[in-house]
C-alpha cells in the first residue's frame, strides 16, 4: 500500500489541501502539489520515485523535440515519436513483463535462465500511459508542448489518480495545470465524491473480497455451483466498487485541488452487450486504447476485416496491459471474441428485450472475470467448470454456502448488486427535482466519512486491487 489511509485521511490530505487554499499563485500551488505528490509516491515506493521523475524528464525532452520548433519536419517529428514510444513501453516491458517472458522460455525451450525478481513500481502502466499521452498530444499538436518541466512533472505525479487512475490524457487537462479556479461548489462537490468512493470501498468492495478470496483459494471441484457462483458474483461487485471507489475519490480529490477528471464508470454492469460493457467500464482505459492505438491502426476505416483485426488488438493490449499472466491475456481475448461476434454474427443489437441482452453481458463479464481473479488459466478453467456443471447441492456445499449468507453478506450484497444499475443516478435527478438543499450532500458525506473511520479504526482494511497494475 502505497499511503497509510489514516495518515492519508488525518495528516497528508488536510495539510496538502490546506496549503492550496492560501491566497498564492497557481505556481506555488503547483509546487505544492508536485512535493506533496513526489512525497506520497516515495512515501511507498522510496526508490522508484526516481523511475517516474525519469519518466516525466525524458518525456519533457521528447515533447520539447516534438514542440512548435519541430514543423515542417515530419520524418524528423514521427521518429522522435517512435523512440518516445520505445523507450516508455520498453521501460514498462522490463519492469512488468521481463519474468513473465523469462518464465515463458524456461517453460517452452526447457531453458534455465535465471534472471534476480524485479519489483513492479506501484502505478507504472497508469503513469507511463499518461507519459505517452503527453508525448502523443504534442506529436499531434505542437502548440501543446510545455516549456515548463514542473508542469509535465505535476500532469504525470499527480497524487490523487497516480497510482490507481483513472488514465488521465494530457489534452483533456493541459488547460488546468496553470488556469483553474477553486470554487467552493466544486471542492464541496470533490469532497463528498471522495467520501462517496471511500463508503463504496470499505463497505461494499471489502466485503465482497472476503467472500470471494475465500472461495478462489477453495479446491472448487469439490463444491457444487451455487458456490463458484457466489465466488464469480463476488469478485465481480468487488473488482467494480474497489475500482470505481477510488475513481471516485480521484475525481472528488480532483475537484478539491481544482481539476476536472472525466467520468470512469457509468454503471457497466447495467450493458446490454459487451461493446456497451466497455463503453461504461474503465472508460479512461478504453478511451486511450480507442485514441492512441485503434484509431492510428485505421479504426473502422479501412474494411471489416482491418476493422475487427484492430479491435482483437486493442483487446489484446488491454490483457496484456493489466499484468504478465496468461490470465489477463485471456480475459482481453474473450472480450475482444465477443466484441468481434457482436460486429459479426450475434444478433445481440436486434434484441428488443433489455433484460435479455443484460443477462448475456453479464453472464460473459462475471465469466471472464473468472480469469481475471484466477492464479493460473487452468485454476481459472476448474472455477468455470464447476460454475456451469456441478449442479448439486450436498451437506459441503451448502454448508459453505450458508457460512457466507449470514444478514451482513447478504444485505451487503443485495446492496452492491442493486447500485451496480444506475439507482444513484435516479435518486440524484429526484434530488434535483424537488430542490433540496446541498446541504444534505454535506451531511450524507459527514456520515459516510464518520462509518469509514470507524471502520479504519478497526483496521478493516485491503489495498485497492488496481495498486499492482
Amino acid at each position: 500500500m502505497v499511503f497509510s489511509s489514516a495518515i492519508f485521511l488525518f495528516a497528508f490530505l488536510p495539510i496538502v489541501f490546506g496549503l492550496c487554499m492560501l491566497p498564492v499563485s497557481i505556481k506555488i500551488k503547483n509546487i505544492v502539489l508536485i512535493i506533496a505528490s513526489l512525497f506520497f509516491y516515495a512515501f511507498g515506493e522510496p526508490v522508484y520515485v526516481l523511475l517516474m521523475i525519469g519518466s516525466s524528464i525524458w518525456n519533457y525532452i521528447f515533447g520539447y523535440m516534438l514542440g512548435p520548433s519541430s514543423d515542417g519536419k515530419a520524418k524528423y517529428r514521427k521518429v522522435i515519436l517512435v523512440i518516445a514510444v520505445i523507450v516508455n513501453i520498453g521501460i514498462l516491458g522490463v519492469f512488468k513483463y521481463t519474468g513473465f517472458i523469462i518464465d515463458n522460455i524456461n517453460k517452452g525451450l526447457h531453458a534455465g535462465i535465471s534472471i534476480k525478481e524485479i519489483a513492479l513500481p506501484i502505478g507504472i502502466s497508469f503513469f507511463t500511459f499518461q507519459a505517452l499521452s503527453y508525448v502523443c498530444d504534442v506529436y499531434r499538436d505542437p502548440k501543446l508542448s510545455q516549456k515548463n518541466y514542473l508542469n509535465v512533472l505535476l500532469y504525470i505525479s499527480m497524487f490523487p489518480q497516480l497510482v490507481a487512475g483513472p488514465i488521465v490524457k494530457y489534452g483533456d487537462i493541459n488547460e488546468q495545470i496553470n488556469e483553474r479556479q477553486f470554487d467552493t461548489v466544486e471542492i464541496s462537490n470533490g469532497i463528498s465524491r471522495f467520501c462517496k468512493g471511500l463508503f463504496k470501498k470499505m463497505f461494499l468492495a471489502n466485503v465482497c473480497a472476503v467472500i470471494a478470496d475465500d472461495i478462489f483459494a477453495l479446491n472448487i471441484n469439490e463444491y457444487g455451483a451455487i458456490v463458484a457462483w457466489l465466488g464469480a458474483i463476488a469478485y465481480a461487485l468487488q473488482i467494480y466498487y474497489d475500482f470505481s471507489a477510488y475513481s471516485d475519490m480521484a475525481i472528488g480529490l480532483g475537484h478539491m485541488f481544482g481539476f476536472s477528471y472525466k467520468e470512469n464508470f457509468n454503471h457497466p454492469y447495467c450493458a446490454t452487450s459487451i461493446k456497451d460493457f466497455w463503453s461504461r467500464w474503465h472508460i479512461s482505459l478504453s478511451t486511450w486504447f480507442k485514441e492512441y492505438v485503434y484509431i492510428p491502426l485505421g479504426g473502422n476505416r479501412e474494411g471489416k476485416f482491418k476493422t475487427e483485426r484492430n479491435k482483437m488488438t486493442v483487446f489484446l493490449l488491454t490483457g496484456i496491459w493489466h499484468g504478465a499472466n496468461w490470465t489477463f491475456i485471456l480475459w482481453g481475448i474473450i472480450h475482444g471474441v465477443f466484441n468481434v461476434l457482436e460486429d459479426t454474427i450475434l444478433p445481440i443489437r436486434k434484441l428488443k428485450i433489455k433484460v435479455i441482452a443484460n443477462l448475456y453481458t453479464l453472464l460473459v463479464a462475471v465469466t471472464a472475470f473468472v480469469f481475471f481473479r484466477a492464479d493460473t488459466i487452468s485454476k481459472g478453467l476448474w472455477f468455470v467448470k464447476s460454475m456451469f456443471t456441478n449442479f448439486w447441492i450436498d451437506t459441503k456445499t451448502s454448508s459453505m454456502f450458508l457460512e457466507y449468507m449470514n444478514l451482513y453478506n447478504i444485505v451487503t450484497l443485495i446492496v452492491a448488486i442493486i447500485f451496480a444499475y444506475p439507482v444513484s443516478q435516479r435518486f440524484n435527478e429526484l434530488i434535483k427535482k424537488k430542490d433540496i438543499n446541498r446541504k444534505v450532500y454535506a451531511y450524507m458525506a459527514m456520515v459516510m466519512l464518520f462509518l469509514c473511520m470507524l471502520r479504519l479504526s478497526s483496521g478493516a482494511y485491503n489495498p485497492f486491487i488496481y495498486f499492482r497494475f
